[in-house]
């Protein structure tokens, strides 16, 4: 043990009188810095005590306790730089909203809002009219309601109109959400009971028929937006389901989960239906989520029948599932960007990733790459492939490009890691020892951040 360096460990107080902890009290706190500051001095005296002979000036204290102020008190939810390829990341917070979306949050979160307040008539207003509208017009259903995401919105229509009673479904479509959430358990918590038909390949209409019975509330269609079943197989389309159902005198609940309201061929999304569809199927209710393909906040979507919509109001359950001001302003901000019909392919996020020209992610991937070269970063641009993502269109694959960085000096594996602990994290994802970055998932700006990222990494070594 060295009793001197022990002996020459500095105060606090003198170790918050430096520089480069003044900036820090005032950014951060005086009361914070010095929590800091004290437990700066009792590492190092830990480190003293266990043999080790650290540097115990002021100065280099007080360096090394800004450096864990700010690493340890930076926001824990903050931006990143998504150059995965994945254009809904769930772990990344799925779409990023539009600007018009993102003005519409800032005006209602610092102040007071007409959230459930009606300035024609002077009384109190519903959370529910400020979309209701907008999706009557849009979807061209008769009501419309949102709650906080869309298991959410089947645990309230299930729970609503099946509680009780039995829902027909085919075992092919009990599918597994995020989370390990399953529906037959959130059928269960809504009160409703399960009876599966068919099998997981083939289900045919008689199967739907031969299961209704007096014990019936209603039939279920679950899309399959995270897996697809392939080969030997058959299902009944939701067409077909609403004659059976309607056939029966029961209600159609149509699941669609991903919410497209874009062209599906146009966002190259193959055979994934839309909400249009959904609705012209003849489904009574169809509930979607917001923040997947239609490109705006977290939330789920019930539209469908007037009368069955109003119960789902009524229900005890809404209260616990509503949505707040800043989720509602943003939903109503991106769905009138559905509008126009061009407006949401230039001004929703996703849908301009998802249609980005291919000569464009090229041309990307090359000015990157040429900027990174001059720099000194060994870097190729690759023809490659991204994904939708977020349980979304689980066979499609969207063909871009990427810069993809092997360099002698750092592995892969390594690099990565030191662009995830950056303030602002960059995310890529490692092939064949190399980390790819790819084109179609970057926003406006990220390129330099990318650029200035590498070459902080590599410039360090």
């Amino acid at each position: 043990m060295n009793k001197d360096l022990l002996r020459r460990l500095p105060q606090i107080d003198e170790v918050l009188r430096q520089n480069a902890l003044r900036e820090a009290a005032e950014r951060w706190g005086r009361d914070v810095t010095a929590e800091y500051a004290r437990a700066t001095i009792d590492g190092l005296r830990r480190d003293i005590l266990q043999g080790g002979e650290p540097e115990v000036s002021a100065r280099a204290a007080a360096e090394s306790c800004a450096r864990r102020l700010e690493e340890g008190e930076r926001a824990s939810l903050r931006p990143v730089v998504n150059a995965t390829g994945v254009v809904l990341h769930t772990n990344l917070g799925r779409a990023p909203l539009c600007d018009e979306a993102v003005r519409a949050v800032t005006a209602v979160a610092g102040g007071y809002s007409t959230l459930e307040y009606d300035p024609v008539e002077g009384r109190r207003g519903s959370r529910h009219s400020h979309v209701d509208g907008l999706l009557q017009r849009l979807l061209g259903c008769e009501s419309a309601m949102v709650v906080n995401n869309n298991a959410a919105a089947v645990l309230l229509v299930l729970s609503t109109m099946v509680a009780g009673k039995e829902a027909v479904v085919s075992r092919g479509e009990l599918v597994e959400i995020g989370g390990s959430f399953r529906v037959p358990e959130i059928m269960e918590m809504s009160g409703g009971i399960l009876r599966e038909v068919g099998t997981t390949n083939k289900t045919h209409p008689q199967d739907y028929h031969a299961a209704i019975t007096e014990a019936t509330g209603a039939v279920l269609k679950v899309h399959t937006s995270n897996y697809r079943i392939l080969g030997f197989t058959e299902e009944v389309d939701a067409r077909a389901l609403a004659d059976i159902a309607h056939g029966h005198g029961l209600p159609l609940i149509y699941d669609l989960g991903s919410g497209a309201l874009c062209d599906a061929a146009r966002a190259d999304l193959g055979d994934e239906p839309t909400v249009f569809q959904a609705m012209a199927s003849g489904a009574d209710v169809v509930c979607f989520s917001g923040d997947k393909l239609l490109g705006g906040p977290q939330a789920g979507i019930i539209a469908g029948k007037r009368e069955l919509i109003e119960r789902m109001k009524k229900n005890p359950l809404t209260r616990a599932l509503r949505v707040d001001k800043m989720t509602l302003a943003a939903l109503e901000a991106t769905l009138r960007v559905y509008q126009d019909g061009e407006r949401p392919y230039e001004r929703i996020p996703i849908l301009e990733m998802l249609t980005l020209p291919q000569e464009e992610l090229r041309r990307r991937a090359q000015t990157l790459r040429g900027r990174l070269v001059q720099a000194g970063v060994d870097c190729e641009c690759l023809p490659e492939h991204g994904q939708v993502g977020g349980g979304s269109v689980p066979t499609r694959l969207l063909p871009t490009f990427c810069v993809a960085v092997r360099d002698g000096r750092l592995s892969a594996a390594a690099l990565d890691e030191r662009l995830r602990a950056r303030t602002v994290p960059v995310v890529g994802r490692i092939a064949h020892d190399r980390l790819l970055l790819d084109m179609r998932t970057l926003r406006p700006g990220d390129g330099d951040e990318l650029f200035a990222a590498l070459t902080e990494v590599f410039g360090a070594l």
